[in-house]
């Protein structure tokens, strides 16, 4: 499905958040930047924003892993255009069989990833595998907003005005049906912090963004 979309998925990305989600992703990288890392690994990284936006931290190394090859693609030529291609290495990978050793990044990052691991508790135990000892993991994710209006605003967006407007430039409905769908699946707020805790996380934190159409986790090993 992603490999079908790649080629406006970044178009649709920021058209369908009005831009917003460049906001959230400077918040990850200002979290991170308090790790002063050095590895920092982007899982889920699709066509390599959240990477190329910590690669302002100047780290020594920053990897981005994806399933899907269509997005590897397109973040590369991104990456090679900005000039980051020594700095930024993009990998295929499964985030549920992380092709790194144990122990081997100061920070890990997913935005917009999680809520699609086939096994959630597998995905977020190999990312704490491969995480240093007190490094962090930040884990930027939609949730779903409570409170009036914004709940029922949401619901509309999300469920009629993003599968439309997103299939029709897209071409691929189903991809855009399958967004909201997962967004209601995920276990949002103390439900994903306690499973994190479950793993081994400890200092978890959920900070809700936007009225809460996001939240943005974190979590040290």
């Amino acid at each position: 499905m992603f490999d079908r979309i790649s080629g406006r998925y970044d178009f649709l990305n920021h058209f369908l958040s009005l831009g917003i989600d460049k906001g959230w992703r400077k918040k990850v990288v200002a979290i991170a930047q308090r790790q002063n890392p050095e590895t920092i690994l982007d899982i889920a990284t699709g066509t390599g924003d959240q990477a190329i936006a910590l690669s302002a931290l100047k780290p020594k190394k920053v990897t981005g892993l994806d399933i899907s090859s269509g997005m590897l693609d397109v973040g590369r030529m991104k990456i090679a255009k900005l000039g980051l291609s020594e700095l930024i290495d993009m990998k295929l990978g499964d985030s549920e069989d992380i092709p790194f050793e144990d122990n081997s990044f100061d920070v890990i990052t997913v935005s917009f990833g999680v809520r699609n691991f086939e096994n959630l508790k597998k995905g977020l135990s190999e990312m704490y595998r491969v995480l240093k000892p007190g490094g962090k993991a930040i884990i930027l994710e939609f949730s779903q907003p409570q409170k009036f209006p914004m709940k029922q605003m949401y619901g509309l967006y999300s469920k009629r005005i993003l599968p439309f407007v997103g299939g029709a430039i897209s071409k691929d409905k189903s991809a855009y049906t399958y967004l909201p769908e997962s967004v209601e699946a995920f276990p949002y707020g103390v439900n994903f912090t306690n499973l994190l805790e479950e793993i081994g996380y400890k200092s978890t934190k959920d900070t809700p963004v936007t009225f809460g159409i996001a939240s943005i986790y974190e979590a040290t090993k």
